[in-house]
């Protein structure tokens, strides 16, 4: 093993142990005000990544950073008791957007430099995850970390078996780095997952490997669409907060498109109870 491989693997496991033992806390323990606030200043940070990605100006980037993160942190607050109507729609446009739009965008290799495009997208990107973030904290810490944890799993997963098995790429166009074999890890070790978790909550064996696997492809996808982005824009990473991870966006860009569409089944469920 290579000291050119053990520098980025464990700049990577310490910064996520260092995220973690401050997320965990968070999720467990935060009320609902200091919740809200940690995840209206992730968006802001993630905002300012994503204009900078985009091409805006540092002071735009700032300014859009500031503006979706007031609007994260003030929906809920500002709306009282038509905020689930407004987190609902969020969270259906985000649903459209990630079935459709995305697909197609990277399908079509869509560019789309223009100013408005990118500050439209990121709304639709971020705002929703916001949401979706509040939503499922609300139904309670574990509802909101089993989710999550099916990201965290599968990107592990698929870094070592992408590492160390990784021969056949998946889109050496967008992302030369990701390979099936890297996917592959991903599903067996949502497969076991998806084993324990239906031992431990009775809940059918068959329905959760299908839910499983289809947040899987969305956390592909999502990651895939945030590396064609920075591909187009002619960077590496969305920014250098978190060593070996990049910024935070590349931290969060799988949870993207799998929260608000995770989020968007649990309404559906409770809806239809």
């Amino acid at each position: 093993m290579t000291a050119a491989f053990i520098t980025p693997l464990v700049s990577r496991v310490l910064t996520t142990l260092a995220l973690l033992a401050v997320f965990i806390p968070a999720v467990l323990w935060a009320p609902a005000w200091l919740w809200a606030i940690l995840m209206a200043g992730v968006i802001g940070v993630s905002a300012f990544e994503w204009g900078r990605l985009s091409s805006f100006p540092v002071l735009s980037s700032r300014i859009y950073a500031v503006l979706l993160a007031l609007v994260a942190l003030g929906l809920p607050y500002g709306l009282g008791e038509d905020w689930p109507y407004i987190q609902t729609g969020l969270v259906v446009l985000a649903i459209a957007f990630w079935l459709l739009v995305a697909p197609l965008w990277l399908l079509g290799q869509w560019h789309a430099r223009q100013v408005f495009v990118r500050a439209a997208v990121g709304v639709v990107v971020l705002l929703p995850t916001g949401a979706a973030l509040l939503y499922l904290h609300a139904r309670g810490p574990g509802v909101l970390l089993a989710v999550m944890a099916v990201v965290w799993i599968a990107d592990t997963a698929a870094y070592f078996s992408g590492r160390h098995f990784g021969r056949h790429r998946l889109a050496p166009d967008i992302s030369p780095g990701k390979t099936w074999e890297g996917v592959a890890g991903a599903f067996a070790a949502l497969s076991l997952y998806a084993g324990v978790l239906s031992f431990w909550t009775e809940i059918p064996l068959m329905g959760l490997l299908l839910v499983l696997f289809g947040l899987l492809y969305l956390s592909v996808l999502g990651d895939l669409f945030e590396s064609w982005i920075k591909r187009v824009s002619g960077m590496k990473d969305s920014g250098n907060m978190l060593p070996g991870h990049g910024g935070v966006l590349d931290r969060i860009d799988a949870l993207t498109s799998t929260l608000p569409i995770a989020t968007g089944m649990l309404m559906w469920l409770e809806r239809s109870v």
